[in-house]
């Protein structure tokens, strides 16, 4: 039984204070009842002078649970460190928010979520999307069969990141933070959202023109369980308007393009994405037949600040995790199989229906399977 808010100060602590944990501790500032009483960054850092004054700073994520005793970690580090500082809130009883991906190696993120069932500590993946009313409402008119069956849905993230933000910080130029580890992931997870579990998978990856050791385009074909087809294309090297950073005025500081990068085709009409303008024929099913399209109305709360207000509600047991543990490894299954398929150049089936606990035994894996199977 779920338990009543008592309207207590829940006590964060953030791990990385870059510019995602940055963003975190702006988005704890605007959210109601919690409180950021700690920090880790590395000594000698830069960005240990954004902290506020009236933070705790430490060099590590030890110390500062020993010391802070906070109620939940987000974990904002590079992603390479997200499963060892996970796995010490873990050890520690502390519920923690990670920053997706989850881990940018399957079988660690499984072996994650394994141990945190084992001792119940709560994990959180920052598909932070999900918290979107953009999302949430396309979620919704999918589910209400607003456009009929879902057949196909197709999305965009091409956006050009700059050389200073790979050397501001050379992690990002290392395996595992390409734009299919750090961008893509946050695209296939929505897709799961709307469209439900992925079973197979083809890709295609174009090498780094810069020279790192990450790809930068990558396009994949999704074959979901309801028999929808998605495609989805992402790039950290091309300049154009269509990726969420851009199209859904989410983050302020990025430029505003007021066009749609996800495009949902249903047996009945369309869903352009974030515009939720819904396109159906006049007079009946018929291409000879004149469309119009109605705007969804929805809610323009920042998604950052819903994840925030949610995690407090975890912590204090008053309800599950939108995005647990479990869920974040699925959307990693994804990118995994999208990787081994662009690597193999085959067809890469994944299992469904298996939760990521300590109670389902072995855990699914990819397999890669030739197209005349």
């Amino acid at each position: 039984m779920m338990q009543k808010d008592s309207g207590q100060q829940t006590r964060l602590a953030i791990v990385g204070f870059g510019l995602i944990g940055q963003r975190h501790s702006e988005a704890i500032e605007a959210a109601p009842r919690v409180k950021l009483v700690a920090v880790v960054e590395p000594e000698g850092s830069a960005s240990r002078a954004a902290v506020e004054p009236s933070v705790a700073v430490f060099g590590d994520i030890t110390q500062m649970l020993e010391d802070a005793r906070p109620d939940g970690v987000i974990i904002a580090s590079p992603t390479t460190l997200h499963v060892p500082h996970a796995k010490q809130c873990v050890a520690a009883g502390v519920p923690a928010l990670i920053e997706k991906p989850i881990s940018e190696d399957l079988a660690a993120a499984q072996e994650l979520t394994r141990e945190a069932a084992q001792a119940n500590v709560a994990l959180l993946v920052g598909h932070h999307r999900r918290f979107n009313p953009i999302a949430q409402r396309t979620h919704d008119l999918i589910r209400s069969g607003e456009i009929g069956d879902v057949r196909a849905i197709n999305a965009i993230c091409w956006l050009y990141k700059p050389d200073y933000y790979f050397d501001n910080a050379p992690w990002r130029k290392k395996k595992g933070a390409g734009p299919v580890s750090v961008n893509l992931i946050h695209d296939v997870d929505l897709m799961r959202y709307f469209c439900g579990e992925v079973v197979a998978v083809q890709a295609q990856f174009a090498g780094a023109k810069r020279g790192y050791e990450n790809e930068d385009v990558a396009s994949a074909i999704l074959r979901f369980e309801s028999g929808a087809i998605g495609t989805v294309s992402v790039s950290d090297s091309i300049a154009s308007p269509w990726s969420w950073e851009f199209t859904s005025d989410e983050n302020p500081a990025y430029p505003s393009t007021q066009q749609s990068t996800y495009f949902i085709g249903g047996s009945e009409g369309s869903i352009s994405v974030p515009d939720l303008r819904v396109w159906r024929h006049e007079g009946g099913l018929d291409w000879w037949n004149p469309m119009h399209s109605e705007r969804a109305p929805t809610k323009g709360l920042d998604p950052l600040v819903n994840q925030i207000v949610h995690f407090r509600r975890v912590i204090l047991g008053l309800e599950p995790p939108l995005v647990s543990g479990s869920e974040g490894t699925k959307s990693l299954e994804v990118i995994d199989a999208i990787q081994r398929a662009a690597v193999t150049h085959e067809l890469v089936r994944l299992e469904v229906g298996h939760e990521t606990s300590a109670l389902s035994g072995e855990l699914p894996l990819a397999e890669v399977i030739t197209s005349s199977q």
